[in-house]
């Protein structure tokens, strides 16, 4: 857990990591986020990397919408775990998410 000091306060912000497909598709969907693939990592039409494409931070160049099946199918291929935060260390909504190897201590 990592804490932000500004004056006399103490915000503290949390990072939560999880494998549940409800869960990551609830959080993507509730901040409008859609299961996408970085075009050119794609192999004979299999997704490559992974992403949640969000309104407003869309590379639309370089990601290609699949559907959760898809995106699920390569999570678990992957051996994948998603790190996110449900809050900023101000409140507000955070759109912080990464995948990183279920193995790993990230």
């Amino acid at each position: 857990m990592s804490t932000t000091r500004t004056k006399s306060t103490t915000r503290t912000k949390a990072s939560k990591r999880t494998t549940n497909q409800r869960t990551i598709r609830r959080w993507a969907e509730q901040r409008d986020g859609q299961p996408a693939t970085v075009t050119a990592t794609e192999q004979q039409g299999k997704p490559g990397i992974l992403r949640i494409d969000f309104p407003g931070y869309s590379r639309e160049d370089t990601l290609e919408h699949i559907s959760w099946d898809e995106f699920f199918d390569k999570f678990d291929s992957a051996n994948l775990a998603m790190v996110y935060q449900d809050k900023t260390a101000d409140g507000e909504t955070s759109y912080f998410c990464k995948f990183v190897n279920r193995d790993s201590d990230e």
